[in-house]
């Protein structure tokens, strides 16, 4: 069995199979972010990039907030479509780089390193620019995402290339497991999630674009934003060195 990581696909990687199971084990940060992007929306209307099966939107929808959404891929809408609410909601199959919905909006987000799944910086660009087309004069853009420190903390192999393998659940039915390569250069990590039971081996790949919050920053000035506040968490926790993760806030530049 070869995997051959440059072939990935962000398109098909979150296909039939994967979106069944992503709601399985929520992440618990779900009532605080709504809390936050419902302050952040005020009356809306909001959009989500990559809004998926509905994790954020619809609990935000419920909240008196129009929401409307963006996503790449076909078996996470229909999961979305399936749950309360989520016939109702306006959403777009596609790059949330390029789709272009037809209103402006007082907030735009990115949840949960989603802005990872575009798996260069041109891309990464364009998308922060087209989230900023979307906003009305005093709309708020906000990214979710993970701080990449730890990609170089890795260790190297024999040939200096980055890599981990990390342990997921072990028991008497089976093991799932991580492996990973990262390049510094392009920033770019090619993992897979092995799951290993006696019925067979499943391979779920992905493949992401790590970017760094300075980063980030020059990607929205270039935009016409300017960063507003930054917290290290979605109840507005302080961002410092020890951060793994920040909630960044965007307004247009004056």
């Amino acid at each position: 069995m070869v995997f051959d990581a440059m072939s990935f696909d962000p398109r098909t990687s979150f296909g039939p199979r994967v979106a069944a199971a992503y709601d399985d084990v929520p992440r618990g940060d779900e009532a605080p972010a709504v809390e936050r992007l419902a302050e952040l929306a005020g009356r809306g209307p909001a959009l989500e990039f990559a809004i998926g099966t509905g994790r954020l939107a619809l609990p935000l929808a419920a909240t008196g907030v129009r929401v409307d959404g963006i996503e790449l891929s076909a078996a996470m809408i229909e999961q979305l479509r399936a749950k309360p609410g989520g016939a109702s909601l306006t959403v777009v199959c596609g790059d949330m780089a390029v789709v272009e919905m037809p209103e402006r909006y007082s907030l735009v987000y990115i949840a949960f390193n989603s802005l990872m799944n575009l798996l260069t910086q041109d891309e990464q660009v364009q998308c922060v620019a087209n989230a900023a087309r979307h906003l009305d004069s005093g709309g708020r853009f906000v990214v979710e995402n993970v701080v990449p420190d730890a990609m170089y903390v890795l260790r190297q192999d024999r040939d200096g290339i980055d890599q981990y393998v990390n342990a997921g659940q072990i028991g008497s039915e089976g093991v799932t497991v991580e492996v990973g390569r990262f390049d510094r250069v392009t920033q770019r990590v090619d993992k897979c999630h092995l799951g290993v039971t006696a019925s067979g081996i499943a391979l779920d790949p992905l493949a992401l674009r790590y970017v760094w919050p300075s980063e980030l920053d020059l990607m929205a000035r270039l935009a016409g934003l300017r960063l507003l506040t930054r917290w290290s968490g979605w109840t507005g926790e302080p961002f410092d060195s020890r951060s793994v993760r920040h909630v960044s806030v965007y307004g247009r530049a004056t």
